[in-house]
């Protein structure tokens, strides 16, 4: 898979200049760059079907599987939340997370819609905002990647107008990066992305 964009919703305080920001930010590249599909197969090529329709389209949630994996294999917890100071994480663990000597480092693969994104940034920027994290990843899909999703997926270009507000938001000390993630390649000769229902969302 491949980065196509990291944006730094707000970097502030000693942090974003740290070795441990460095460390866990070299993590997630690694990480999602070894994201593929079909699993196993080394480059993350997609079933070039637009999600627009019903039943059209690919799913959302297998997609994160090996990006989480490759960040356990580098230290980082998964599905878990720090242990202290959980007033902002009351609605489910995150993919993944990590302790540096500044704090802790959450890690975020949007799978919801854009009311999930928004959602998955506010509790996020409360974390950084109270100290309970010092950094936060949110994976999102590129346009381009977005049109072969479930319709309506969390993406970057319907986040866009509202970084500047996100970046105002009082934090000390601490970074909130956005990366924007795309497929390889395309071919009708790999599977579709099976999708998973949760809810009334399909991802």
């Amino acid at each position: 898979m491949k980065i196509v964009e990291t944006v730094d919703v707000l970097a502030n305080g000693p942090f974003p200049a740290a070795a441990e920001w460095a460390k866990v930010s070299a993590d997630v590249e690694r990480a999602v760059k070894a994201t593929d599909w079909p699993h196993g197969s080394g480059t993350f090529t997609i079933y070039p079907e637009s999600g627009k329709k019903r039943d059209q389209g690919n799913g959302v949630v297998p997609i994160k599987i090996p990006c989480v994996a490759a960040l356990k294999a580098s230290g980082w917890s998964k599905e878990k939340l720090p242990p202290e100071k959980r007033k902002t994480f009351k609605t489910g663990k995150l993919d993944a997370l990590i302790e540096t000597s500044a704090g802790w480092v959450a890690f975020e693969w949007e799978t919801g819609n854009i009311s999930s994104s928004h959602r998955a940034l506010n509790k996020l920027i409360q974390a950084l905002g109270r100290g309970e994290l010092v950094g936060g990843f949110l994976v999102v899909p590129s346009d381009a990647l977005a049109a072969f999703l479930t319709d309506r997926i969390g993406n970057i270009r319907e986040l866009r107008p509202y970084l500047e507000g996100w970046g105002a938001y009082p934090v000390a000390n601490g970074v909130l990066r956005i990366v924007v993630v795309e497929h390889d390649a395309t071919s009708w000769d790999v599977p579709k992305i099976p999708k998973t229902t949760a809810g009334r969302a399909k991802g």
